[in-house]
């Protein structure tokens, strides 16, 4: 590991921040004064219209009369919707996440032979570069999958020929070979970590191209490569489920947002990666298994349901949990009264926790998700409708395959690369326009000073910091601050 240089202290940093923070106040009132929507959002939560999609709808309320009336949730890929998909794919005993891939990119639904192809190609295109897990991952530990996911990401671009042609016909090949390579690089990037932070063994096994995706990883990550059929096709509709989910998520803005400023294909997606780690976005489900381990460890009897209630209105009223009166994997921007995707892996939970060690835990989730909407009105009279997420349920099925947190939302990635690609391919055909949107200027005019005319003064609070140190944090326009 490189020594650590940090030629200002602490202390100094933190002085330092709290003055950045004071310069960076504005008042609350501004924000209506002008109009502004923070974080593109209307003032009664609904996002703020930035573009057109043929890819994903998602929907969770319908507008009567300029009002918004909640109703079951409904997820659709290309116009279709993916319960349809799923249980398709669960009546014929078949894996589902190529099928989905294929529909997004190339907006219909393969025939067995046009499906066979693709799977042929992902299968190919799995492979990386010769050295490329030596020279780049290995050398290059992160504590961190989702930073080395990204900077593998990144370092693809100079293995690729043609890496800055951006016709949608290069972009494709880029985008099918990511596709392929990025559960892999997740399941390497776990194996570097195991190694060089937690001390374990270390174990590669060599791809089988005619494996699907889910197989894939189950045997990457295990160290026999043994898995059940059931457990694959239980994966496999996660990364189903996590493929793609409109243009307004984060990530997937974000992966729009430098598609349309005419960057590669590399440098896009590893935004979109890192856009995904945040715990607001691709890393809440962490936040759910922390919250939940958090109860069982504090609640005496998670199976007493006054105690569980008890327990969550302590995590609401902020005595209790991180701090921010959340319920983890409770809530979503669009869904009202039911996430689709959440419906589904509560009932392969549900299916696959019966008469396991997992039970218990399934039904503590049961209890979060009815009792959470009744606590919020009694604590903080909110009465909007408040449904279960994907993340609510999503941990523990992965917690029931015996996949380490350590990549929950890495492979969130590897299923929602498809939805990335698919908008990239969108944003270049039919974009045209860079997104640039405007923010209001609210700073103060202020006369440029001499630099010699400028006064550092003294600072009682700071008196004890060295000198050279403590000229960082006095002084603003000639005057002291304190």
């Amino acid at each position: 590991m490189h020594e650590k240089i940090n030629p200002i202290s602490p202390e100094v940093l933190e002085k330092i921040c709290e003055k950045i923070e004071r310069k960076s106040q504005i008042n609350p009132d501004d924000f209506w004064k002008y109009g502004v929507k923070r974080g593109l959002r209307n003032h009664d939560g609904t996002g703020v219209m930035a573009g057109l999609t043929k890819i994903c709808c998602v929907e969770g309320y319908y507008v009567d009369d300029g009002e918004r009336v909640p109703k079951k949730g409904v997820l659709k890929y290309r116009g279709v919707n993916i319960n349809s998909i799923v249980e398709a794919c669960e009546k014929e005993n078949r894996f589902g996440f190529e099928e989905v891939a294929y529909l997004l990119l190339f907006g219909s639904l393969p025939t067995r032979s046009q499906l066979a192809f693709f799977k042929n190609a992902l299968g190919v295109c799995r492979e990386l570069p010769e050295t490329f897990i030596e020279d780049v991952m290995m050398k290059n530990a992160s504590s961190d999958v989702m930073n080395n996911l990204a900077r593998c990401v990144l370092i693809l671009y100079s293995f690729d020929e043609n890496p800055e042609d951006r016709s949608p016909e290069n972009v494709l090949r880029q985008s099918i070979q990511i596709i392929a390579q990025l559960p892999v690089l997740v399941c390497y990037a776990y194996q570097v970590k195991r190694l060089k932070y937690y001390g374990k063994s270390l174990y590669f096994h060599p791809e089988k191209q005619s494996l699907s995706t889910a197989e894939t990883i189950l045997r990457s990550i295990r160290s026999d490569r043994k898995y059940t059929d059931a457990e694959a096709k239980l994966l496999d509709i996660c990364l189903m489920l996590h493929a793609e989910h409109g243009g307004g998520n984060n990530s997937t803005f974000t992966c729009r947002v430098l598609s349309s400023a005419g960057t590669d294909s590399y440098s896009a997606y590893s935004a979109a990666i890192g856009s995904l780690k945040g715990v607001r976005h691709g890393g809440a489900n962490l936040k759910v298994c922390n919250m939940i381990e958090e109860i069982e460890e504090n609640v005496a009897d998670i199976t007493d349901e006054n105690q569980v209630k008890a327990y969550l209105e302590k995590i609401i009223r902020k005595e209790a949990g991180d701090g921010t009166g959340l319920i983890y994997g409770m809530g979503h921007a669009v869904y009202t009264i039911s996430d689709p995707r959440a419906v589904i892996l509560k009932r392969k939970a549900g299916e696959f926790s019966k008469g396991t060690e997992f039970e218990k835990e399934f039904h503590l989730i049961e209890m979060i998700e009815k009792f959470t909407p009744e606590l919020f009105r009694k604590v903080k009279g909110e009465s909007k409708p408040l449904c279960a997420n994907v993340d609510l349920y999503s941990g523990l099925v992965y917690k029931i395959l015996g996949i380490p947190k350590d990549i929950f939302t890495p492979l969130f990635a590897a299923a929602r690369i498809v939805g990335w690609s698919a908008h990239r391919m969108e944003e270049i055909m039919t974009g045209n326009r860079i997104i640039r949107p405007a923010y209001k200027s609210v700073a103060i005019p202020k006369k440029y000073i001499p630099i010699d005319e400028r006064i550092e003064g003294y600072n009682a609070q700071t008196a004890y910091i060295p000198t050279e140190e403590r000229i960082l944090i006095q002084g603003e326009d000639g005057n002291n601050e304190n």
